[in-house]
């Protein structure tokens, strides 16, 4: 079930290009979902104070096909924030050209892991 309005702060906003689909013109499911884990990344990042990176995607639910010459914007909520990990839930919303609705068209539940200069798990000083 989707909502009327995204849930969460504006992480990226991209417009979907020709370069970015299949041979039948289809938006690849894997480059939306980079431009998820990028996005959710941004705000581990930020609460993290440093590098982070991705263990895991808990789910990935697609609701709604992406097309050429759409924008689609990235919006992200942490869920979690444990020891050394944050869990953000992003959702990804698509507003085809020429036209100013919005709908959801994915979302899914991302971990990421803080990590030092020797790539090793620290802890997250909230």
């Amino acid at each position: 079930m989707t909502s009327d309005k995204p849930k969460g702060e504006l992480s990226i906003r991209v417009l979907a290009m020709p370069a970015d689909t299949n041979p039948a013109g289809d938006i690849f499911g894997g480059w939306l979902l980079s431009q998820m884990d990028v996005a959710g990344n941004i705000l581990a990042k930020r609460i993290a104070s440093g590098r982070t990176v991705t263990i895991a995607i808990d789910s990935m639910s697609f609701l709604e096909p992406v097309s050429v010459g759409d924008t689609l914007c990235c919006y992200t909520h942490v869920e979690r924030i444990g020891k050394t990990s944050i869990t953000i839930m992003v959702e990804a919303w698509a507003t085809p050209q020429y036209t100013e609705e919005s709908i959801k068209v994915t979302e899914g539940i991302f971990t990421y892991v803080a990590i030092d200069e020797n790539r090793k798990p620290r802890v997250i000083k909230t």
